[in-house]
């Protein structure tokens, strides 16, 4: 079950900084953008960690304050919960 958790984290967070990526590509391009729902969804579903570098390797979403300060709280959410699973204490 672990094995699977980590594949998937993994799986969502490669995929959260690759959107991270293409969005501000076509930000460069003034070509069609993927909605911030879309980026704030995919860091709260566990992607927080991709998200977080993604915004720091593409300068991408740095100066909004709700990106600012969401994406690390997910972050930590995500921490504590691992921790808890890990620990057998929440679940």
């Amino acid at each position: 079950m672990t094995k699977l958790l980590l594949g998937d984290l993994l799986g969502i967070n490669v995929l959260a900084f690759l959107l991270y990526g293409f969005d501000k590509w076509k930000a460069k391009k003034n070509k069609w953008r993927i909605p911030e729902k879309t980026l704030f969804g995919i860091a709260f579903l566990g992607g927080s960690l991709g998200a977080l570098i993604g915004m720091q390797v593409f300068h991408h979403k740095t100066k909004h304050w709700s990106f600012k300060i969401l994406i690390p709280v997910f972050l930590v959410l995500h921490v504590v919960l691992i921790y808890f699973y890990c620990t057998k204490i929440l679940f």
